[in-house]
């Protein structure tokens, strides 16, 4: 069969790494374009957007994930240096974090429970096999940390890593008019809050609405992860979901 020009287009352009890398960068300016335009109404979060952009373009086009995220990869090595970069706006606020250090651990503690708990709970009751419960488990843990969870305790790392973004667009979105029609007022708490249950989205989404929200975010999301993976194998070893 005679390949057309287009065609032949196409082939040379997947072939090269840069072309998932800047779909990836124009996917993400287009949807933030779209979220100004939507004066940061939060239904229209870039984030969300920008992925159901690419799931598109990689239907359309038969690519699969392997050959995206090859190409793509710069992004993914970003997370490491962005998170860290959290650190400095959450050093403006230190004064503060000696003084809530109690509450902050222990409303981590008990966000981490709830999350992991209420999740694997859910799933049980609607006849979920043990690994797709055990995938769920730290669904509100960011990314790497949750697919290494979810890898070491038996369950599908692919699937959490569906898990963990569903949850943070989710969180994104409807987190802080939750947490407005709630009462809640304080930034520190509502940051706390965005932190434990979308972990790196939610944090996103924390500093849109102000610097305080979007530091206590980024310690509840680094925190809330260190808790989940101390915490969990031994957690859902005692539910009898893994052996010892």
């Amino acid at each position: 069969m005679t390949e057309t020009p287009l065609t032949q287009i196409w082939v040379y352009l997947a072939a090269s790494p840069l072309l998932w890398l800047s779909a990836t960068l124009v996917c993400y300016l287009l949807a933030d374009r779209l979220y100004r335009l939507g004066r940061g109404n939060p239904l229209l979060n870039p984030v969300g957007i920008a992925v159901a952009l690419l799931i598109a373009i990689l239907v359309a086009t038969d690519t699969p994930y392997g050959v995206y995220f090859d190409g793509a990869q710069f992004v993914h090595f970003l997370l490491g240096p962005a998170t860290v970069s959290l650190a400095i706006p959450l050093y403006r606020q230190r004064a503060r974090l000696g003084a809530l250090a109690l509450p902050i651990g222990a409303a981590l503690l008990a966000g981490v429970l709830t999350a992991s708990l209420s999740a694997v709970g859910l799933a049980a009751l609607l006849g979920a096999d043990v690994a797709t419960q055990v995938s769920l488990a730290p669904k509100s843990v960011t990314a790497p940390v949750a697919m290494g969870i979810s890898e070491k305790l038996g369950g599908i790392p692919s699937l959490t890593a569906v898990l963990v973004v569903s949850t943070g667009i989710v969180g994104a979105v409807f987190g802080t008019g939750l947490l407005r029609l709630l009462g809640i007022r304080d930034d520190a708490v509502k940051g706390i809050a965005m932190g434990a249950t979308s972990h790196g989205i939610g944090t996103a989404r924390a500093f849109q609405v102000s610097a305080t929200m979007g530091a206590f975010s980024g310690l509840a999301m680094a925190l809330s992860a260190f808790l989940t993976a101390t915490l969990l194998p031994s957690l859902l070893t005692w539910v009898g979901l893994v052996g010892e």
